[in-house]
């Protein structure tokens, strides 16, 4: 909790805008929840869609916000999300309500039938750098395994990225790069 606090100083210091962000996700059995994070980003960012598809993206977050994202410090506040029975620790990631393409994929694994993860299979295997087929697949291969000895390892794997800074992608990839 004081880590809420001091966070949410500087945050609301640094500019105008609420502490916390909500955005509406799907949870299990694709029931719809709001999810909570600390507040990255400026209050004109367009809603509802993922920061890997934004163009410029950097422009919209702030620089406290670049730091807690880079160190994944942003996603702290599911914790209330943990509690109230709406997500587990380990899990496939939340998709946005409107991330059609990735829930209907998801569905051919059953990974929209278990709660939904702070972390999880595919973001230890490459987070936002991956397509949606390979992401839903990965969350199809978490259901599949699920046991605590690979929650465990996926707790563990996910430190060591979070220290890594791995597989973050902020806003849309030229892939025209060097030419």
């Amino acid at each position: 909790m004081p880590f809420f606090i001091i966070f949410g100083i500087i945050i609301k210091a640094e500019s105008k805008g609420p502490v916390f962000f909500k955005q509406k996700r799907v949870g299990k059995n694709k029931k719809f929840f709001y999810i909570y994070k600390f507040r990255s980003m400026r209050t004109d960012t367009p809603k509802d869609m993922p920061t890997h598809m934004l163009k410029n993206a950097g422009n919209y977050i702030t620089k406290f916000g670049g730091f807690m994202r880079k160190t994944s410090i942003d996603e702290l506040p599911q914790i209330i999300n943990i509690l109230k029975g709406e997500m587990s620790i380990i899990g496939p990631r939340p998709a946005l309500w409107n991330q059609e393409d990735l829930i209907a994929e998801r569905d051919k694994y059953h990974a929209n039938d278990v709660l939904p993860g702070l972390t999880g299979w595919a973001q230890i295997n490459g987070r936002d750098e991956l397509p949606i087929p390979v992401k839903a697949k990965l969350d199809g291969e978490y259901v599949k395994k699920m046991s605590l000895w690979f929650d465990i390892k996926i707790f563990f794997k996910t430190i060591i990225n979070v220290f890594k800074h791995e597989g973050i992608v902020e806003g849309v990839q030229d892939t025209k790069k060097g030419e």
